[in-house]
């Protein structure tokens, strides 16, 4: 682990690092901002609430599916650190979008919504453009023992940074928030051009900028290879599971928990330490070895803290009418432990179970189609979250609560733990070192 920190005091990373956090800080400052005035203000059904969620994050994925194909082949095509000051530099643009979305939302709420949605569609195509860098540009700037400890710590980073922005946007106001999104926003296209030139490695490539047959063709160039379809499908089973878990936590704490905005930004943020806590300690586990060997238990593992958190949820004793409780009510019940370790193990052990998982895509191709190795991930990656989505669009209108959707997560855990277990033995049967057989 120690390992991995000094990381933070290479010159080829810490700039990187400092980038993508405040990105990922200032992204889920604004959405839980967004979200939270949503729940608490402007709707007061929860099957609007969940619909509107749904609709977010539908909307923030959207530009994943159509323009991963194109943000992975000009991330393999162009100077990666180029492309990262462009997409930091439109990103104080979209947040004068979003921040005035913020700044409205008092007074003309709709407008303010609408102006919000905006700016998370326009939020989701700079992450569909920064995502397949802040991975692909890690072999070309460290060492390969350095990649996994490096992966490690931009995942960690980023659900940090979510947890900060969760934790902020729960605790201030619109304006306040409006405010903070754009100096971020502008500190962050500063630190983006501190990162060092990324040159492309390989020779040119011809652009496609249909997306529909350039993401065909780039999915179709990594997933006929068995270990990197399975990786990939692990990893969009993960994100399944995340998106739904996301989508549900803000009305569940509302109406199951009876609780406030900073009760569901305190769940969101133990969620957010959990994943950073499990991101670093598989890397301890590993020490430093890009393998998939302990993902299938951590999905098992976190298939079981999902059924306590359900299970201890059912019991709850809820505030009484027309009264929701305050983060020191909810500490104070009896029980709220059991929810709290819950929801923490569920992180810990998607950490886990991810980090890995996205070291061996960087580490098993050619570095010149890392980030289009990445770009495909995203794209069905989108796919399975848009699905998830849906299935909760789908339970809440069939009249399944929250609580028992918990359940069907569970289902997926052991599906991803079912894809893990045969990437494990895929890669066993593979040279110990697979970028030597990069085209089976």
């Amino acid at each position: 682990m120690q390992a991995s920190l000094r990381l933070l005091a290479h010159r080829k990373f810490l700039p990187l690092f400092v980038t993508q956090f405040l990105g990922a800080f200032n992204d889920n400052l604004f959405k839980t901002a967004m979200i939270l005035f949503a729940t608490y203000v402007v709707f007061q059904n929860p099957q609007q609430e969940s619909y509107f969620n749904a609709i977010a994050t539908g909307l923030f994925i959207l530009p994943f599916f159509l323009l991963s194909a194109l943000s992975g082949q000009l991330a393999d095509n162009m100077d990666k650190a180029r492309i990262i000051r462009t997409v930091k530099l439109a990103e104080i643009a979209i947040m004068i979008f979003g921040a005035s979305g913020l700044l409205l939302s008092g007074t003309y709420p709709w407008v303010g919504v609408g102006l919000m949605l905006v700016a998370v569609s326009a939020m989701g195509v700079h992450s569909t453009f920064f995502g397949p860098i802040k991975y692909a540009i890690l072999p070309q700037h460290l060492d390969e023992e350095q990649v996994l400890g490096g992966t490690g710590l931009v995942e960690a980073g980023t659900y940090v940074a979510i947890l900060a922005g969760t934790i902020v946007a729960g605790w201030i106001s619109a304006t306040a928030a409006a405010g903070a999104v754009l100096v971020i926003a502008v500190i962050g296209y500063f630190s983006g051009r501190m990162i060092p030139p990324a040159p492309r490695l390989g020779p040119p490539i011809q652009l496609d900028f249909n997306p529909l047959r350039a993401s065909w063709r780039l999915i179709y160039g990594t997933m006929h290879i068995r270990r990197l379809f399975l990786a990939i499908m692990s990893i969009s089973f993960f994100w399944m599971i995340a998106t739904v878990l996301i989508i549900i936590f803000p009305p569940m704490v509302k109406n199951d928990f009876t609780a406030n905005q900073e009760v569901a930004s305190l769940f969101l943020a133990i969620f957010s330490v959990g994943v950073a806590v499990g991101s670093v300690a598989i890397n301890r586990l590993l020490q430093g070895h890009v393998s998939a060997r302990f993902a299938p238990i951590s999905v098992i593992m976190m298939a079981a803290f999902v059924w306590f958190f359900q299970f201890a949820s059912a019991g709850w004793a809820q505030a009484p009418a027309g009264t929701l409780f305050t983060v020191s009510d909810f500490l104070a019940a009896p029980h709220s432990w059991r929810i709290l370790f819950a929801l923490f193990g569920i992180a810990v052990f998607g950490g886990m179970f991810v980090v890995p998982l996205y070291a061996f895509l960087t580490t098993t191709v050619r570095k010149d189609e890392t980030a289009r190795t990445v770009a495909a991930n995203n794209v069905v990656n989108s796919g399975a979250m848009v699905v998830g989505a849906a299935v909760i669009l789908g339970a809440t209108s069939a009249g399944l609560s929250n609580s028992h959707a918990l359940l069907v997560v569970c289902g997926m855990c052991f599906i991803s733990a079912l894809l893990a277990m045969k990437l494990q033995r895929a890669c066993d049967r593979e040279a110990p070192h697979p970028q030597r057989n990069q085209a089976s």
